[in-house]
C-alpha cells in the first residue's frame, strides 16, 4: 500500500506541476473530485479494515505481554522489562499513506460539498467589470441560486432562480468552457439587445444612464466616463472610453451568429431560447458577447455576490448588488 500510495500523490503532484508551469490544461472541479474519492476509498479501507486491525494486533501484543507476567509471576518474578503502553500507542498510530489519504479525507470532502454546491470563492483577473469589480477582488459566487448542479459535467438537479437582466454571473467561456468568466446579464432568453453607439436598449427600449464623476483607473492611469445604469431591480456602474470605436472589431464565428446584425454603430442580437447575452460593465475594454456570442444555460456556474477580500483595498470588502 505504501508504493501504491506513493504512486497516487506522485501523480497528484506531477499534474498540479504541469498545469502550474501550463504544460496541460487544468481542471480543478476534476481534480478535487478525483482527490475526494480516492482519499474517501482510504478512508473506508481505514475505517473499516486497518483500524480494526491495528486494534486487533494491539489487543493481542497486551494479551501477549499479559499472559508473560503471569508466567514470570508464577516463578516469583514480579517486575517485567518493558512497557506494552508506548508499543501500543505506536501500534495504532495511523502509517503515513494513511495519514496523507484518510486523515485527509474529511477537509477535502468538506472543501468540495461547499465548493460544488453552495459558495466558491473567484479571484478578477481582469478590469472587464470595473467599476463594479476590480482587478485583485476575491468574491463569492452562490452556487445554487441558479439551480444546483453536479460537479465536474455542470448538468443541473434542481431549477432554481432564473437569471435576472443586471446579474453578475460567472460561467464557463463557450468559446473554451475549462475557463471561468464573469460578466452582467444584459439580456436573457427572448430579448432582442442593441448595443448601438454605445447606448443599449432591450427590446426597443433605451436604458437610461446618468452621469456620475469620472472614473481614475489606477492600472491604465487615466480617466474614464462613467454612467450609472439600471437593469431590472439593480442600478450599476458602467465605464465608456471616447477613444474606442463603436463598432465590434473582429468578432469570432459561434452558434446562433445569425441572430447578431452587426454595423458600424455596434451589434444588435435576438437572444435565443436557454441562452444569455453578457456584457461587462467596463463597455469598451471587454470581450463579451458582443464578440464571442450567448451563453448556454448548461456553462452557468453561479451568481456573484460577495467581494470577501482584497490585499490591497480592504475597503473593497462587501456586497456588490
Amino acid at each position: 500500500m505504501e508504493v501504491l500510495t506513493s504512486v497516487i500523490l506522485t501523480a497528484f503532484v506531477a499534474y498540479v506541476g504541469a498545469w502550474y508551469f501550463g504544460m496541460v490544461e487544468g481542471n480543478f472541479a476534476l481534480l478535487l473530485f478525483l482527490a475526494t474519492v480516492v482519499t474517501g476509498i482510504f478512508w473506508l479501507a481505514e475505517r473499516f479494515y486497518f483500524w480494526p486491525r491495528r486494534q486487533q494486533q494491539a489487543a493481542a501484543l497486551e494479551a501477549q505481554a499479559l499472559k508473560r507476567h503471569e508466567e514470570l509471576g508464577k516463578l516469583g518474578i514480579a517486575r517485567v522489562d518493558g512497557d506494552v503502553t508506548q508499543a501500543k500507542k505506536d501500534m495504532l498510530l495511523q502509517p503515513w499513506w494513511l495519514d496523507w489519504t484518510a486523515g485527509l479525507f474529511p477537509v477535502i470532502i468538506a472543501v468540495f460539498l461547499l465548493r460544488s454546491f453552495l459558495f466558491e470563492p473567484f479571484k478578477i483577473p481582469s478590469g472587464s467589470m470595473i467599476p463594479t469589480l476590480l482587478v485583485g477582488d476575491l468574491i463569492l459566487v452562490n452556487k445554487f441560486h441558479y439551480g444546483i448542479r453536479l460537479p465536474v459535467i455542470n448538468s443541473k438537479i434542481t431549477e432554481g432562480t432564473a437569471p435576472q437582466r443586471g446579474d453578475v454571473m460567472v460561467f464557463r467561456y463557450p468559446p473554451k468552457p475549462s475557463l471561468d468568466y464573469i460578466k452582467r446579464v444584459v439580456g436573457v432568453p427572448g430579448d432582442e439587445v442593441a448595443y448601438l453607439n454605445k447606448r443599449l436598449s432591450i427590446n426597443g427600449k433605451v436604458i437610461e444612464t446618468n452621469a456620475l464623476p469620472e472614473f481614475f483607473d489606477e492600472d491604465a492611469m487615466r480617466y474614464f466616463r462613467q454612467f450609472e445604469e439600471r437593469l431590472g431591480d439593480s442600478k450599476h456602474g458602467l465605464l465608456n472610453d471616447d477613444s474606442r470605436p463603436a463598432f465590434v472589431p473582429g468578432a469570432q464565428e459561434f452558434e446562433f451568429k445569425g441572430n447578431c446584425r452587426y454595423s458600424v454603430e455596434g451589434v444588435v442580437c435576438k437572444v435565443p431560447e436557454g441562452h444569455y447575452f453578457m456584457m461587462g460593465d467596463n463597455r469598451d475594454n471587454s470581450l463579451d458577447s458582443r464578440y464571442w456570442g450567448f451563453v448556454p444555460d448548461k456553462n452557468i456556474v453561479g451568481k456573484a455576490f460577495f467581494v470577501w477580500m482584497n490585499f490591497g483595498n480592504l475597503k473593497r470588502i462587501g456586497s456588490f448588488n
